[in-house]
Order: structure tokens, then C-alpha cells, then sequence
């Protein structure tokens, strides 16, 4: 008796401590049902860190606690001796996968309604199995195999709740369209696979800041998001709401243009960002290409290949079509740099000349240049107005430390075109001594992304700076593109601390992309 309650004690403590570190994995990664299926193939691999974080060499062990306590629950179970099963079933609860956090460092969990909601329905579904496991030959094993399948319980409950959390969160949709119809501002969507944020504030920063003009917060633009930024911000005397929109599949921004129909949609690239969820560009452009149906203006990058064939299309239909751009020539609306002086010109001339902004991007800036065109604004208050253009935080800022390093921040999102742009820009740099690039790689890139870590490696390599890689996430190709030692460090806490101990004045870093702790 006091064997099962020590053992059913054990039980619910592992199950517990399974469900703290999946739940935040799943509030992190918004409710996707697949993610957990996702994180548990990542944290599964058996690559890992080196734990001395100094470590100039690439580490590996291709066995981990994980893979010991599977081998030994099988073992168990077929040799039915139970109290091993699930003593094996407890230290796997409590101590795998190894390395992912119960507390979190970059993302503590939040008990919000919604993830309560998440936690009582899982746990009442599991309950019910281990009771009904009780009436059993073998009670026991039910009750472990819980604690093994906590991830698959959190992805059925995500799936089982989805439609009930649409529905309720419908109330708040339905405000932000009285708002909208009360206020009737003008509506500017802006999506993109990158650039949507940073041309998004570049197109505040151009209309005058707040005078009228609202923009939805950082990473707003979503279904949730969207409709809290309007029903939050959206006050009486708005002429201007520019909203981000975002999209990891078809039909979301489709369904948001139905209750926030924009007026002029802007594109501003077509890349393999979330390619792991939406497995082909072919689908991507399907999902950004959503913003255009309701717009009676668009506004697209033409830079991009892929919205370079969208004029024709959109013209045909009825549509007022204004392109930006900042290599291809063709473009109305050009951004070009010249020795350092970048020119503006508008449906080809010039109407302004100023110094290269440190941190923008020609091509997002020629977006919103053309965006402000399309809303009417005189191209000389245009002109006037450049200098207010300001970096988005954690893209490209350069700042010098008060130890005389250089310091870039590019954390943000990175991708295969942003980490080009940023490592240019290190280069550029008029610095004296070493170059280095912190980073744990690019992610959610689906097939590619082992490919694109390669090539990212081999442009640091190829500009001769030093790699120093941060977690085990893209460590791999990472280093084969690398070709020679590189640094590892577990946590980018550990990597910064290097660098403020290694690097002197005339050095510079760049901190390319950052990873949450729910990412090995």
C-alpha cells in the first residue's frame, strides 16, 4: 500500500512537471497543435550542447538521458516488471527532455485563461484513462503512459478547443468592427514574409507620428492581436490605421480583410518564413496574396521576383497598383543609393536626397514612401519627413558600448535575406579589429533550413569573421558551413558574457537572431 502511493505520488509529480514544460511550449508557440509535435522532434535529437561553454569545438553525444529512459521502458514493459516501468516513467518526467526548462528563462509561463482552460481539459482526459487503467491486469500502465504522452494530449486538446476559443474570442472581433465603423479611418494593411513591421513604422514615422495616425503595436497581427490593438488604440479622430497582418497558413489574412477590409494593401517580400508550416512558397504567396482582394490600392516590392508578377494580375482586375523598390529601375517609387546619398525618386523624379539611415532598408522605406504617395501626401512633406525615419528596435541598431565595441542588434526575426543585410552591414563598419556573429541560426524554414544555416556560415566564413554559435538548434550545419572552430555556448546569457570579456574598443558583434529557452 505504501508502495502504490509512493509510486502513484512519483507519477503525478512527473506528469506535472511533463505538462509545465509542454504547456509553455505551447502558450509560446501560440496554441499550434502541430508545435508539439514539432518541439518534441527537436528536443528528441541527439545533438547537444557542450556544457563547457567556452568550448571551441563542436560536441556531440549520440545518446542522451532521453533515448537511455525510452530503451529502458521497453525493456521493462516486456519483461512486465511493473514497479521498474514506472520508476523509468518517473525520472523520464521529471528530468527529460534535458536541457527543456519547468520555470523558462526567456518565457515563463503565464496561467491565462486560456491555457487553464488547455491544462483542466488535458488533465480530466487523463485522469479518465488512468481510472479506467485501474480495472486492469496491468493498473499501472495507463497512468505511465500519461506521463509519456503529455505532448500528444496537449496537441488533441489545442485541436478540441480551437473552435470554442474562435468563438469566444469572436466578442472582441465584433468590437474592433464598431470601432472601425464609427471611427471609419483609413485602413492600411501591411504583410509580408519580412520588412511588414519595419514598414510599418517607417510609414508612421512619414505621416507625422501621431496626429491621427494609429499603427498596431509590435507582432500585433493576428486575429487576437489585430482586434485588441483596434478596440485598445483606436481612438475617436483616427484619419489613419495601418495594420500589421501576418499569416501562418491559408485564409488568415483573408479572414481578417473580411472585418478590417483595408483600403490600400502593401507587400513587402515573399520568403521562406514559416515555411515550416506552410511547406512550399507557392503556398506562401497564395496566403500574402489574401491582402489584395478587398484593397482598391496595392502597393508591392517589385524587388521581389515573385510580386514582380503580381501588376499585371492585380491591374486586370481593377486594381490601382503602385510599385517600390530599390534595385529593380522599373519601379514608381525607387529608393537608390549613390556613394552614400540615397535618392528618392517618384514615378521617376527626384525629391530628395539624404544621407544613408544606418539600420533601413532601402527597399522597406521605398514602400512606405510609396504607401505615403497613395494616401496623398505632398512628396516634399515626404522629403521633409525622411530624417524622422527611425530603426525598428532589434533590427540592425548599431550602438557603440561604453567599451568601444560595436554592437549591432539584429535579434529580431531573422532571415536567409534579413542575416544578408546584417552581415553586410558589420563589414561595412569601419572597424579595426575582429568581426564577430553570435547567433543560433535560422529557423522555421522547413526542408531548407539545414541548407540556409550552411550557406549563412559560409558567408561569415567567407567575410572572415568569427562564428560563435548559440544552442544546438542549427549547430550542425552551422558548423559545416563554417569549415573551421567555432565557439558554442548554451545560452546567448553565456555568449554575451564572452564577448564583453573578449572583445576591446574597435571590435564589433553582431547578435543575429535570438531564440526563446523553448528552442534546444
Amino acid at each position: 500500500m505504501v508502495l502504490d502511493a509512493a509510486l502513484g505520488l512519483g507519477l503525478a509529480g512527473a506528469y506535472t512537471t511533463q505538462m509545465l514544460r509542454w504547456l509553455r511550449v505551447l502558450q509560446r508557440e501560440h496554441y499550434e497543435p502541430s508545435s508539439m509535435s514539432r518541439f518534441l522532434g527537436r528536443w528528441s535529437s541527439p545533438q547537444v550542447a557542450s556544457s563547457k561553454s567556452a568550448e571551441r569545438t563542436r560536441r556531440s553525444r549520440p545518446i542522451t538521458l532521453s533515448h537511455v529512459l525510452t530503451l529502458a521502458l521497453v525493456v521493462t514493459v516486456i519483461l512486465r516488471a511493473d514497479v521498474l516501468v514506472v520508476i523509468v516513467s518517473m525520472l523520464y518526467g521529471l528530468f527529460c527532455p534535458q536541457g527543456l526548462s519547468v520555470k523558462g528563462r526567456t518565457s515563463r509561463l503565464q496561467w491565462t485563461r486560456r491555457l487553464t482552460t488547455v491544462f483542466v481539459v488535458t488533465t480530466v482526459v487523463a485522469l479518465l484513462i488512468v481510472v479506467g487503467g485501474a480495472f486492469t491486469k496491468r493498473p499501472w500502465l495507463l497512468a505511465v503512459a500519461m506521463v509519456w504522452a503529455v505532448p500528444v494530449l496537449l496537441d488533441l486538446g489545442a485541436r478540441v478547443l480551437a473552435p470554442y476559443e474562435h468563438r469566444r474570442s469572436q466578442r472582441f472581433v465584433d468590437q474592433a468592427v464598431a470601432r472601425l465603423h464609427r471611427v471609419r479611418p483609413r485602413i492600411v494593411a501591411i504583410t509580408g514574409s519580412y520588412g511588414k513591421t519595419s514598414t510599418k513604422n517607417h510609414l508612421a514615422d512619414l505621416l507625422g507620428g501621431n496626429d491621427g495616425v494609429v499603427a498596431s503595436p509590435r507582432s500585433f497581427n493576428n486575429r487576437a492581436g489585430l482586434s485588441r490593438a483596434i478596440n485598445e488604440n483606436l481612438a475617436d479622430g483616427t484619419r489613419i490605421f495601418i495594420a500589421e497582418m501576418g499569416t501562418y497558413g491559408p485564409g488568415e489574412i483573408g479572414e481578417l480583410c473580411e472585418w478590417c477590409p483595408p483600403e490600400i494593401a502593401v507587400v513587402t517580400a515573399i520568403g521562406p518564413v514559416h515555411l515550416e508550416r506552410m511547406k512550399s512558397l507557392d503556398v506562401i504567396e497564395k496566403a500574402k496574396f489574401e491582402i489584395t482582394e478587398r484593397a482598391s490600392i496595392v502597393v508591392l516590392n517589385i524587388d521581389d521576383s515573385r510580386l514582380a508578377r503580381w501588376p499585371e494580375r492585380l491591374e486586370a482586375s481593377g486594381k490601382r497598383v503602385r510599385t517600390a523598390g530599390s534595385k529593380n529601375q522599373s519601379a514608381s517609387v525607387q529608393v537608390r543609393d549613390v556613394e552614400g546619398e540615397w535618392t528618392v525618386l517618384v514615378d521617376g523624379t527626384q525629391v530628395a536626397s539624404v544621407r544613408s539611415l544606418p539600420g533601413v532598408q532601402r527597399t522597406n522605406l521605398a514602400c512606405s514612401i510609396a504607401t505615403a504617395v497613395e494616401l496623398g501626401v505632398d512628396v516634399n512633406e515626404i522629403a521633409s519627413r525622411l530624417t524622422r525615419v527611425a530603426t525598428v528596435a532589434n533590427r540592425s541598431n548599431v550602438v557603440t558600448a561604453a567599451s568601444g565595441v560595436v554592437v549591432i542588434d539584429d535579434t529580431f526575426n531573422a532571415n536567409p535575406a534579413s542575416s544578408g543585410s546584417a552581415l553586410a552591414l558589420l563589414m561595412s563598419l569601419p572597424l579595426t579589429g575582429r568581426r564577430v556573429v553570435v547567433t543560433p541560426g535560422l529557423i522555421e524554414l522547413g526542408r531548407d533550413q539545414y541548407g540556409e544555416n550552411i550557406s549563412l556560415a559560409q558567408k561569415v566564413a567567407a567575410y572572415g569573421a568569427e562564428l560563435v554559435v548559440v544552442g544546438r538548434t542549427n549547430a550542425k550545419p552551422l558548423q559545416i558551413g563554417y569549415e573551421r572552430a567555432i565557439r558554442r555556448f548554451d545560452t546567448r546569457d553565456q555568449a554575451v558574457t564572452w564577448v564583453k570579456s573578449s572583445l576591446v574598443a574597435g571590435d564589433g558583434v553582431l547578435y543575429l537572431n535570438d531564440l526563446p529557452d523553448h528552442y534546444p
